[in-house]
């Protein structure tokens, strides 16, 4: 937690109130929760109403971005196009890729297509074939705030089982959705995703989880879906982070391409799929930002 406010002084979330009317019966919740050994969130991962406000303007235009591509996936065109449709209607709405030249990455978008699990580049040379399911993650700088999402597309017909699997997928994202509740912890989300996962008899990923998202790109808290009910981080009203498990239709094993140092594959090579939501915790549940 952040250093100590006395009853009278402002608020640390800028409200201009004073604390004892503002956050200060919050804080001493949360304190109670890491008095019993917990891991709990600080000042820097609870967004205040107009970081907020400004988070939501970003998913806007990552929404419509998503939803663009959407409407113009078809086989027969190339991962590349998919990269230049996202720069220009990002750019068109006043964003900016986020992806672009972050951390050496040199697209605007991560395209991962059958066994490659996340961070695919873009490339004239990978052309959407029938048949080929893919991950078209989207993440958007909007007047300085973040946002990221992503959505599974089925190219033309596809076989029943990759169908299967990008359904199933959606269906542990909407389970985590379901689990996102002040005052219980990131653990009972991410064990509630492993188990449907699981049911339907596939496996997640472990190494590559979720973040913290709006004032920067990744921030805390990480977010794992292999994880145990009571652990991790508490969820509190004013935290936003993504849920996007991995799901492999075999194995949970992956390796990252050497050649690029960037695109991770199952394995074992058999298919993978990820949708991505940004959520915000509210004071009843949560708040689907992205999608």
């Amino acid at each position: 937690m952040s250093k100590k406010l006395e009853r009278n002084d402002p608020c640390w979330c800028g409200s201009g109130q004073k604390y004892k009317k503002c956050h200060m019966a919050f804080d001493e919740r949360i304190q109670e929760f890491a008095d019993q050994g917990h891991l709990v969130p600080d000042h820097s991962m609870i967004k205040n109403p107009a970081q907020i406000a400004g988070i939501k303007e970003s998913c806007k235009v990552n929404n419509a971005v998503l939803d663009y591509v959407a409407a113009n996936i078809r086989p027969g065109i190339t991962t590349e196009d998919i990269d230049r449709m996202v720069y220009e209607k990002t750019t068109q709405l006043g964003g900016i890729p986020a992806p672009l030249n972050f951390e050496g990455f040199p697209k605007s978008v991560c395209t991962s297509v059958n066994d490659q699990v996340c961070h695919g580049i873009p490339s004239v040379e990978d052309v959407l074939q029938e048949g080929d399911i893919i991950n078209v993650d989207v993440s958007t700088i909007y007047k300085g705030y973040f946002s990221d999402a992503s959505r599974m597309f089925c190219v033309g017909q596809v076989s029943e089982e990759a169908r299967r699997l990008v359904d199933v997928t959606r269906e542990c994202v909407e389970t985590g959705i379901s689990m996102v509740r002040p005052w219980t912890f990131l653990g009972d989300m991410g064990a509630a995703v492993h188990a449907h996962a699981l049911k339907n008899g596939y496996s997640v990923v472990r190494e590559i989880g979720g973040h913290g998202v709006g004032i920067q790109f990744h921030e805390e808290p990480w977010v794992s879906y292999v994880s145990q009910p009571g652990t991790e981080m508490l969820m509190v009203p004013g935290m936003i982070f993504t849920i996007e498990p991995m799901v492999n239709m075999g194995g949970e094993e992956i390796f990252c391409d050497e050649g690029n140092g960037w695109t991770i594959y199952t394995e074992d090579g058999t298919l993978s799929a990820q949708w991505e939501v940004t959520v915000l915790v509210t004071e009843d549940g949560c708040e689907v930002l992205a999608w």
